[in-house]
C-alpha cells in the first residue's frame, strides 16, 4: 500500500480550497429509529450535486437549538420516513393508520414553522410535504386507500411507476417545462387539505395530491415522490432549492450591510389595547420578532388620527379616550416610549439617520416617530416645535378628509389646495427639520406644498395612479415634479392602491415600484408598507417578509446599490438633508 501522509493531504486540500463561503448551506432533517438518527445517502448527495452544502439536523424539541439552526442555514430539506400522529391536526386515528414516528413530529413541525417565518426556501419530500402542510395549517389524509393507484411500489426505488399531472402556472411546471412527469411512489399518507398558505401543484391520475407549493410567491415546495432516487430528473428539484438558497443567502448578507427602513406603519394605534411588541403577536404586523425575521432595521411608526366629519368631535371618534388630537398623539408617543423602555437592549427610538445607524451598530432595531394627519397640530404653529422636539420626523398633512391645513384626496376641495394656515405649517416644518408628507393629500394640495416648501416633500406611503386609478395614488406628472424637486415616493402595500379589485399580491407592488423607478429614477423611491393600517398583500403580508421582498428584487436584477436606495437609502438621505437645512437656517 502506498504511504499516506495526512498532513500533506490536508495541506493540499487547504491550498485548493476557496475559504469564502459561496455555496448555500442546506439543513437536512434525519430519520430517527432505535435510538439512531439516520439518513439515506441519496438525500445529501443530491444536495451536493446541486451545489449545496448539506448539514444534518437530528431531532430535538429544544426551540433555542432549532432557532439557532435556522439562523445558520440558507435552505431547508424536509426528508421522508414515518407517519404523523393525527392528533396534530385534531383528528382521531383511523384503523388504516400505519406506524407514526413521534420522535420527529414536534421537532420537524417547529422547524418548518420557524423556517416559514424566517423566509427560508423549503423543499419537502414525502413525509416532508406533509410536514409543510401540517405546519402551515393544512391536513393530512391518514391513509389514501387502495381504490385508486398503487402508491407503494414494489419496483426499485429509482424506477418511476406512475405519472403525475403538473398544475398550470405552477412552480413545478416551470421547473420541468412539461405537463406530465413520471415518478416513483412509496406512501400511503398524503396531503388532504393545503390550508391558506399552500396550493395544489400536482396530482396523480386518481386525484391524490402529489405536490403542493406556496400560494404566496414564496420558495416552498412539497412533493410526494422521492426525487432523491430519480437521478437527473430528481436533481432538478434540488437545484431549484440550491438556487433559491443562494438568493436568500445574498439577501441576508445584503440586509446585514445596509440600513433597511420602512417609512410608514400604523401599529401604534394597537399599543393601548394590550398588544405585545416584545412577542410574536398575531394581532399586529410589526413586532420585534417579525422585524428580526424580516431583517428590517428601522420602521417609522405613525400616530394616526382619524378625521372627524362635519358635526363630529375628535373625542367621539378617537380610537382611545382622548379629548383632543394633540392629547391623543401624545398618548401614542408615551406608549411607544414605554415599550422601548421595556426592551432597551433590542429596540431604541431614533430621530435622525445617525441615530438609526448607531442603533444598527449596537444591534438594536429603530422606531422612528411620525404623525399621520396634521389635525394633531390643533391649528397652532407652536405644536410643530413641540412634536419636532419629541422626535417626530414627518407629518402627513391630512388624512381622509379636509382639515385646517389642506384638502384631502378624499375631501371636498375646501381650500383648493393648502389653506393659508397650511402654508405657514409647511414653513414651520421646514424650520424644524420635519419632513412634509403629502400622502393622502389632493393633487392641488400636493402642488401647493411642492411650491411652498423650501425643502423637498415626501409621500410616505403612496402608489402609482397609472397602474391603479385611485385618487390616493400619484399621477406620473406628480411623480416627475416630486423627483425634480428632490423628493421621495414610498410604494405602499395597501391592496386597493395596487390593484383596482383589491386582489393584489407582492407582484403588483413590484410593478408599482418598477413604474415609479421608470418615471422618477432609482434615487426617488422606497417602501412604506402601511402595515397595521390595512397595508399588506399576499407575499408581503407583515414585517417578517421584508427580506423576502429583497429576494424578489435580486431575482429581477436590481443590484446592491439599487436595493440599498429602495430599502431606505433615499429616505434617509432626504431626512438628513431636511434636518441639515433646519440647522443651517435656525
Amino acid at each position: 500500500m502506498k504511504s499516506f501522509n495526512i498532513e500533506d493531504y490536508l495541506q493540499k486540500i487547504y491550498n485548493n480550497a476557496d475559504v469564502t463561503p459561496k455555496q448555500p448551506i442546506i439543513g437536512v432533517t434525519t430519520n430517527f429509529e432505535n435510538g439512531d438518527a439516520t439518513l439515506r445517502d441519496r438525500y445529501y448527495k443530491q444536495v451536493e450535486n446541486a451545489g449545496g452544502v448539506p448539514v444534518l439536523l437530528p431531532p430535538t424539541d429544544d426551540v433555542s437549538i432549532l432557532s439557532n439552526a435556522i439562523d445558520h442555514i440558507d435552505g431547508l430539506l424536509l426528508t421522508g420516513g414515518g407517519d404523523y400522529n393525527p392528533l396534530w391536526t385534531n383528528e382521531q386515528p383511523i384503523p388504516q393508520l400505519h406506524g407514526i414516528n413521534a420522535a420527529r413530529d414536534a421537532h420537524e413541525l417547529m422547524l418548518a414553522k420557524l423556517a416559514f417565518n424566517r423566509q427560508l426556501p423549503i423543499l419537502g419530500i414525502c413525509r416532508g410535504m406533509q410536514t409543510i402542510a401540517i405546519a402551515l395549517g393544512g391536513k393530512v389524509r391518514q391513509d389514501i386507500g387502495t381504490n385508486g393507484l398503487k402508491h407503494s411500489q414494489d419496483a426499485e426505488r429509482s424506477e418511476p411507476t406512475h405519472s403525475v399531472t403538473l398544475s398550470d402556472d405552477s412552480l413545478l411546471r416551470r421547473i420541468y417545462g412539461t405537463e406530465r412527469i413520471f415518478v416513483n411512489s412509496f406512501h400511503h399518507q398524503a396531503v388532504g387539505e393545503t390550508g391558506s398558505h399552500l396550493r395544489i401543484a400536482a396530482v396523480a391520475p386518481d386525484e391524490v395530491i402529489e405536490a403542493v407549493e406556496s400560494s404566496e410567491e414564496k420558495p416552498i415546495l412539497g412533493i410526494q415522490w422521492h426525487a432523491e432516487w430519480l437521478g437527473d430528473d430528481g436533481l432538478l428539484l434540488f437545484k431549484w432549492l440550491a438556487k433559491e438558497a443562494i438568493l436568500f443567502k445574498k439577501a441576508k448578507a445584503l440586509h446585514q450591510q445596509i440600513i433597511t427602513l420602512d417609512s410608514h406603519c400604523d401599529t401604534p394605534m394597537f399599543f393601548p389595547q394590550g398588544i405585545r411588541f416584545d412577542q410574536r403577536d398575531p394581532r399586529i404586523l410589526y413586532d420585534i420578532h417579525k422585524m428580526t425575521e424580516g431583517r428590517i432595521d428601522a420602521v417609522t411608526m405613525a400616530a394616526y388620527l382619524p378625521q372627524p366629519k362635519n358635526g363630529e368631535t375628535f373625542a367621539s371618534i378617537a380610537p382611545l379616550p382622548a379629548h383632543t388630537p394633540k392629547e391623543y398623539a401624545t398618548i401614542i408617543f408615551d406608549k411607544i416610549d414605554e415599550i422601548v423602555k421595556t426592551m432597551p437592549h433590542r429596540v431604541a427610538l431614533a430621530a435622525s439617520p445617525a441615530e438609526i445607524l448607531r442603533n444598527k451598530q449596537d444591534g438594536k432595531k429603530s422606531i422612528v416617530l411620525a404623525i399621520e394627519n396634521g389635525l394633531a397640530l390643533e391649528n397652532d404653529l407652536q405644536n410643530v416645535s413641540l412634536f419636532a422636539n419629541r422626535g417626530v420626523t414627518y407629518i402627513t398633512l391630512c388624512h381622509n378628509g379636509d382639515n385646517q391645513i389642506c384638502d384631502s384626496a378624499r375631501g371636498n376641495r375646501t381650500y383648493h389646495g393648502l389653506s393659508d394656515f397650511g402654508h405657514q405649517i409647511v414653513t414651520e416644518m421646514n424650520k424644524h427639520g420635519v419632513m412634509v408628507d403629502l400622502s393622502h393629500a389632493s393633487e392641488e394640495s400636493f402642488y401647493d406644498a411642492l411650491a411652498s416648501s423650501q425643502t423637498p416633500i415626501v409621500c410616505s406611503h403612496s402608489s402609482c395612479r397609472t397602474l391603479c386609478d385611485h385618487p390616493r395614488n400619484l399621477t406620473d406628472e406628480q411623480m416627475r415634479k416630486l423627483a425634480q424637486r428632490g423628493g421621495v415616493m414610498q410604494i405602499t402595500l395597501y391592496a386597493g392602491f395596487l390593484q383596482k379589485d383589491g386582489n393584489a399580491t407582492v407582484l403588483h407592488a413590484l410593478e408599482h415600484l418598477k413604474h415609479a423607478i421608470k418615471i422618477m429614477g432609482i434615487e426617488h423611491v422606497g417602501i412604506g408598507t402601511d402595515f397595521d393600517g390595512d397595508g399588506g398583500v399576499s407575499g408581503f403580508a407583515d414585517a417578517s417578509e421584508c427580506v423576502r421582498f429583497t429576494c424578489h428584487l435580486l431575482r429581477r436584477a436590481y443590484n446592491d446599490d439599487d436595493i440599498q436606495r429602495i430599502w431606505g437609502g433615499n429616505w434617509l438621505r432626504l431626512m438628513g438633508e431636511i434636518q441639515d437645512y433646519a440647522k443651517q437656517h435656525a
